[in-house]
C-alpha cells in the first residue's frame, strides 16, 4: 500500500456561520490540496468534511498519517465513534450525536485504509497545518457577504 499524509483543516466564522475546509495530501514528491465551504455551518462540520474530502481524494487503499488540529474529529474518529454506534448515535449523557451522517460517512471512507492519527496544535507553525489553515479561510471566505 502507498503511504501518504493528510493535513486537514476547518474554519468558520462565527459559529454557526460561513465556514470552510481543506486538505493536503502528500504522497512522495506529489502534492494536492483542496479546499470549499458552506453558508451557514459549523467549525466542527467543517472539520470532518475536511478529512472526509481529503479521503474521498486516495483513489486505493493507504496507509495514512493524518493530521489535525481537531480534538473533535481526533477523538471522536479514534475513541467515541465505536461508543455511538453501539448506543444508537446516543453520546454518554443520552443526548444525539450530533453529525450524524458526517461521522457515518467518515467510518466509511476510513474502513479501507490503515490511518495513525496525529494532533497537531493550529496556529503554531507547522508548515502544512498553516497551509491548510489558509486555505480553510479561503473557503469560508467564498461565502462572506458583499
Amino acid at each position: 500500500m502507498k503511504k501518504v499524509e493528510l493535513y486537514t483543516d476547518g474554519a468558520c466564522s462565527k459559529n454557526p456561520g460561513n465556514g470552510g475546509w481543506a486538505y493536503l495530501l502528500k504522497y512522495k514528491n506529489l502534492q494536492k490540496e483542496n479546499f470549499g465551504g458552506e453558508a451557514e455551518t459549523t467549525n466542527n462540520k467543517m472539520e470532518l468534511t475536511a478529512v472526509i474530502e481529503g479521503l474521498k481524494a486516495l483513489k486505493e487503499p493507504c496507509i495514512i498519517d493524518l493530521y489535525t488540529d481537531s480534538r473533535y474529529v481526533l477523538d471522536g474518529a479514534t475513541v467515541w465513534l465505536k461508543n455511538w454506534k453501539s448506543k444508537n448515535w446516543l453520546k454518554a449523557d443520552k443526548k444525539p450525536v450530533l453529525n450524524v451522517s458526517l461521522w457515518q460517512e467518515l467510518e466509511k471512507l476510513m474502513a479501507p485504509h490503515q490511518i495513525t492519527w496525529h494532533w497537531v496544535k493550529g496556529h503554531a507553525g507547522h508548515q502544512e497545518n498553516e497551509r491548510v489553515d489558509f486555505l480553510a479561510c479561503q473557503g469560508r471566505d467564498l461565502y462572506k457577504p458583499m
